[in-house]
């Protein structure tokens, strides 16, 4: 496992994750589709908020789940945290976020987000 590190556009929200990254989800939702995010997700535990906890506000859409979290400077949505599939603390990180990816390389699922 690799360890990244990432952020927002401003600076003021900085993380770090642990894991491997080999496949990313681009899904097509309301919110993902227009933001272009590719993502990953790490277990809670493997992510660790470095900097910005006052600088995030969120949004919750939908099922009210998922705590999309957004730099209240720039905008940016660089991770959201939430319970996944089986009840266990995840986060979602926005690849395009993290520092030194090489986006090129990486293998990008499509994930139909309109009809979940």
């Amino acid at each position: 496992m690799t360890t990244y590190t990432g952020g927002c556009q401003c600076g003021d929200v900085r993380y770090e994750m642990t894991g491997d990254i080999g496949e990313v989800i681009a899904c097509n939702c309301s919110r993902c589709g227009k933001l272009g995010s590719l993502l990953t997700f790490v277990p809670a535990a493997n992510f660790k908020l470095l900097a910005g906890e006052s600088a995030t506000t969120e949004f919750l859409f939908n099922k009210n789940v998922i705590h999309h979290r957004f730099c209240k400077t720039c905008g940016i949505e660089s991770f959201a945290n939430g319970k996944g599939p089986g009840g266990s603390e995840m986060v979602a990180i926005n690849v395009r976020c993290l520092d030194g990816v090489d986006l090129e390389a990486l293998q990008v699922k499509h994930y139909d987000g309109k009809k979940s």
